[in-house]
Parts: C-alpha cells; structure tokens; sequence
C-alpha cells in the first residue's frame, strides 16, 4: 500500500505547481492577442480617416478646378469678343450727310452766309469750319464746280498777316494753298468799300488752279459763299458694310 499512494501524492503535486503558471501563460497570450487586435484596429481607422481626409480634399480640389476652368473659359470667351471688335471689321462712323474721309467727318454746307454765320452752324453740328492739315485733305475738300466756293477755317481777323485755323494754331507754311498773289487783303477801292480787308479765306474752283492753289483771302461779311464743316469720326464703331 505505501508505494501505490506515494504516485498519488507526486500526481497532486505536480498538478498544483502547474496550474498558476499555465493561467499566466494563458493570459499573456490573450493580452498579446488582443494587442494585435487593437494595433490592427487602429491601423484600419487611421487608415480608414486618411482615405476620408484624402476624399475630401479630392473633391475641394475637383471643384476648385472646374470653377478655374470656368473662369478661364469665361475670360477666354470675352478676349475673344474684343478680339472680334477690334479686328479691321469695324470702321468710324459718320453722321447722316457727313462724309468721312481719313478718320474726320465732312459737311458741306449749300446755304450762303458769311464766315462767322457759317462758322457758328458748323459748331451747331458738333464741328468746326474746316482746317486743311495736308495736300491729302486739300485734294479731298478741293470743289470740282467751276462756281463752287467754300469757307474754310482760316482767318487774320485777331492779326494782320497773322493766320491762324479756328482751333488758334497757326498756319503750317508746309502746306500753303494760296492762288498767285493772294493774299493780298483787298480794301476796295481806295480802301473804302471793304475798310476792314480781307481776313477769311475762301476755297475756290479747282479747274485751272496750279497745283491745288484755291485759296483766297475775302472780307469776312460777305453772304455768297457756302461752307465746309469738319469734326472728328464718332468714338464709337459699327460693323462696316
């Protein structure tokens, strides 16, 4: 009997010595387990919020782009439109009976008047009788009626032989019109038909004329003579036809 209990008592032994340290290995296990869970867990949320943060931002930036692409295409769309307005499609404009040559509108005026009457209608219109600033403008204003004479804006009224255009710049030496022996500021005879002499000039027939010399210099206060009125094309364009 003694040697089948003494087994029985090493067994029990054995049984209490192993029992805490097989609950302890147990126990790091299941930490370690659920270390992992939890480590694998917030992997997947941290992953999980990028993608999120990551989304957002792509469709902040999607929407910024379409509205850069509508702002360009809106730009673009009115470069265009000016391009269009400002391509040699379009031409200055004159009045109704206004002729327009070089960029000036033109009215030739068929009433007879004096110098100041026809200068003061001609600024009624928006302009002023007419200066000749080249041989161009002199060929383009020159009258083709043999009995046609014109008013232009020149005068020595202010200054004896001093000539000056109505918008009071003198006269160019570059560009003299005057027919042989003119001017010669006529008083009449004797001086006493015209005491005041000639201080307007007038635009004659161009038939005959050598070289484009139409000009002459009259009294002022004559009413037989009509009128060429000048001003500049209106600023804003139309479509030429």
């Amino acid at each position: 009997m003694f040697n089948r209990e003494a087994p029985d008592r090493r067994s029990k032994g054995h049984s209490r010595e192993s029992g805490p340290a097989g609950s302890q290995l147990l126990c790091w296990q299941l930490l370690l387990l659920l270390f992992t869970v939890s480590v694998s867990f917030y992997t997947f949320i941290h992953r999980n919020f990028i993608f999120s943060v990551s989304t957002a931002q792509l469709k902040l930036i999607k929407f910024n782009f379409l509205t850069v692409n509508f702002l360009l295409n809106n730009l673009l769309d009115n470069c265009n439109l000016y391009s269009n307005l400002l391509k040699g499609d379009t031409c200055p404009k004159c009045e109704e009976d206004w002729e327009l040559h070089g960029g000036k509108c033109y009215y030739f005026s068929t009433r007879d008047s004096s110098w100041n009457q026809s200068r003061d209608d001609c600024r009624r219109g928006g302009g002023d009788l007419v200066k000749i600033d080249s041989r161009e403008e002199q060929v383009e204003n020159t009258m083709n009626d043999d009995y046609d004479v014109f008013w232009i804006g020149l005068t020595d009224s202010q200054e004896e032989d001093k000539w000056l255009w109505v918008d009071d710049s003198p006269l160019n030496t570059s560009f003299l019109f005057w027919k042989d022996s003119e001017p010669d500021n006529w008083a009449g005879i004797n001086g006493e038909n015209l005491p005041e002499g000639e201080d307007c000039v007038l635009m004659e027939k161009k038939s005959g004329a050598d070289d484009l010399k139409c000009w002459t210099d009259v009294a002022c206060i004559i009413l037989f003579s009509k009128s060429i009125c000048e001003k500049p094309a209106e600023t804003g364009r139309v479509t030429c036809v």
